[in-house]
């Protein structure tokens, strides 16, 4: 476009527009590079009215020039909300304003995101029909205006189309569930006084425009819905979440509070969510202190169990290094909250975790397929049967014991390098030196320097080798790596002996000859020696005893399995799950058997 005629239209200037005509008309009809705005789209942007009008003397088909976003001068002007030049626009051209943009937008929808209530009414007054283009589209112009909160502009388009309170956009919300989603009171009073049923509709996620006031925090809206119905508040989401557990999970503690002290939410307090988690479980899992505090004043069930078989407590103590820990865990505990291995047979909810082991029987079995339950509750065997081997106290034991095995490992690695490192300069500086003329060790023809020689060779050799082992080997079981490990530690064993050996040559061989310096060698083999000797048969009574007591538990299970016999459904899937994972063949037995704490191998 003309520089001398963009600098016009922005200031408005008639004058120069005139003046530029009457050199060439055609000048008219030049676009902005790039937008492709013709002079009528900046006139109406700024707001220039009798520059439109001239423009429109010379030029009456530039109301319908599109620019890149296919959009007409009268988006613009309805955008700015410049009533007079639309209305210019409209009596040189009505049928333009069914026109759309290149995302579906009319003139009217870009009037209803700004806010332009004269436009609007202006546009739903000559053209009724204006908003049955919205009818089919995901995101309509009483969507914006209730999101942006243009309370005018939803009452007019409320008494022109009412059947748009009704239509959802691409995520499943309607024009309430945006409004709520903002806090907007009196457009929410609107939707409510057409038809209070709005409240009751979802979005994709099943989530009412209750529910998404109570994740945002909106107490005047959350008031103003509840007093129409309190049954809006019984409807949970997809996934079986409260208007309780979405405030909890999105940390609403205002809004909690009011709806468990002022509303009578007894049966939603300990309802539970598709994963089986209470508001209980939700509070502790977040560390919201607070929360929890008020929860259990309340009178929640501290002891209610998930899907996966966890207490609250059980939850809170899965992450042991977080700071609300040491305020949670005293709480839960004065309230009567147990792990999940601490509760009675009375206690825990049966049906609930028979279906849950079904589920991951069939999940494992046929994916495509759906397992049904029988009616009848299933005989209770033991507390074994429901948690097996899930209470945190044994995952924290499991989880040490894996740790350590790996350390282990490292530790191994490392000390066999030591003492590769340590017999490799000791070979090659041997005790007494060389001969500088001849590089034959000194004292190499006596029978001290022989042993030293023959240990340090085989330490070195079994250090490099366990080396290798270790670096070329990697085990993907816990027992594969047992063993492993048993086999490098007894090599590490002999290596360690043989360095020892090693010492104690190299001490003798360059020990002089005498009775007083031959004492002083005994007494060196006496003291180090006797006291590796006593080392190795304390780790050797240790391990024995180990055994001893790993054998005893072998024992003890293989009589309480053969005891039990699988007499109702619950111990017939959990006898699936135990053939299915080999559970009694793969179980840790080095946790279970031993009571200090520590294992060896």
């Amino acid at each position: 476009m003309d520089r001398w005629l963009q600098e016009s239209v922005t200031r408005g200037d008639v004058f120069v527009l005139r003046k530029r005509l009457e050199q060439d008309e055609k000048i008219v009809r030049q676009t902005v590079p790039g937008s492709l705005n013709t002079i009528l789209h900046l006139s109406a942007r700024f707001g220039h009215l009798e520059y439109a009008k001239e423009v429109l003397k010379r030029w009456p088909d530039v109301v319908s020039m599109e620019n890149a976003d296919l959009e007409t001068p009268l988006h613009e002007a309805c955008r700015q909300g410049s009533l007079e030049i639309a209305k210019l626009i409209l009596e040189t051209d009505p049928w333009i304003v069914y026109k759309v943009n290149s995302r579906m937008e009319s003139a009217f929808f870009a009037a209803c995101e700004k806010g332009k209530i004269d436009v609007v009414k202006h546009l739903l007054m000559n053209s009724p029909q204006l908003l049955m283009l919205e009818v089919d589209m995901d995101t309509n112009s009483l969507h914006v205006a209730a999101s942006s909160g243009f309370t005018d502009i939803v009452r007019e388009i409320l008494k022109a189309c009412p059947d748009l309170a009704w239509k959802k956009n691409s995520q499943g919300c309607t024009p309430l569930h945006l409004s709520c989603i903002k806090g907007h009171l009196q457009i929410t009073r609107e939707f409510l006084h057409l038809d209070s049923d709005l409240c009751s509709l979802q979005d994709i996620q099943g989530r009412t425009p209750l529910h998404w006031a109570v994740i945002r925090g909106r107490m005047n809206v959350i008031d103003d819905i509840l007093s129409f119905n309190l049954e809006f508040a019984q409807m949970t989401t997809h996934t079986g979440e409260s208007i309780l557990h979405l405030g909890v999970k999105n940390n609403q503690y205002e809004v909690v509070k009011y709806l468990t002290e002022t509303l009578s939410m007894s049966r939603l307090l300990n309802l539970q969510d598709s994963d089986g988690n209470t508001v209980l479980h939700l509070a502790t899992a977040g560390k919201l202190t607070a929360m929890v505090t008020h929860l259990l004043k309340i009178g929640v069930d501290v002891n209610a169990v998930n899907g996966k078989g966890y207490t609250a407590l059980d939850v809170i103590e899965a992450d042991a290094s977080h700071s609300g820990l040491l305020a949670i865990v005293p709480a839960l505990t004065e309230a009567g909250a147990k792990r999940c291995d601490q509760l009675s047979p009375g206690l825990i909810d049966i049906q609930q975790v028979a279906e849950s082991t079904i589920k991951n029987v069939d999940e494992r079995t046929s994916p495509h397929k759906s397992m049904s339950w029988p009616n009848k509750t299933p005989e209770y065997r033991s507390p074994r049967h429901h948690h097996p081997r899930t209470s945190r106290q044994r995952r924290k034991q499991l989880d040490l014991q894996n740790e350590g095995v790996r350390n282990a490992r490292k530790t191994i690695t490392i000390v066999a390098v030591l003492i590769a490192t340590v017999t490799f300069s000791a070979g090659i500086n041997p005790p007494g030196g060389f001969n500088q003329q001849t590089g034959i060790a000194v004292r190499g023809n006596r029978a001290g320097f022989k042993v030293f020689l023959a240990c340090n060779i085989v330490a070195l050799f079994l250090s490099i080798g366990v080396v290798n082992v270790l670096v070329s080997i990697i085990p993907f079981t816990r027992k594969n790596m047992m063993q492993l490990l048993t086999l490098t530690h007894k090599i590490m064993w002999l290596s360690s002996i043989f360095m020892i050996a090693a010492y104690i040559a190299a001490v003798w061989t360059t020990t002089p000859e005498g009775k007083g310096p031959q004492w002083v060698l005994v007494e060196l083999i006496l003291f180090g020696g006797g006291s590796t000797v006593a080392l190795f048969v304390g780790l050797c009574c240790l391990l024995a005893r180990h055994w001893h007591n790993k054998y005893k538990w072998r024992k003890f299970k293989q009589k309480k399995v053969k005891d039990e016999s699988p007499k109702s459904s619950i111990s017939q899937v959990e006898e699936l799950r135990t053939m299915k994972n080999g559970r009694y063949s793969s179980s840790n037995s080095d946790v279970d058997s031993s009571d200090q704490g520590y294992h060896l191998y």
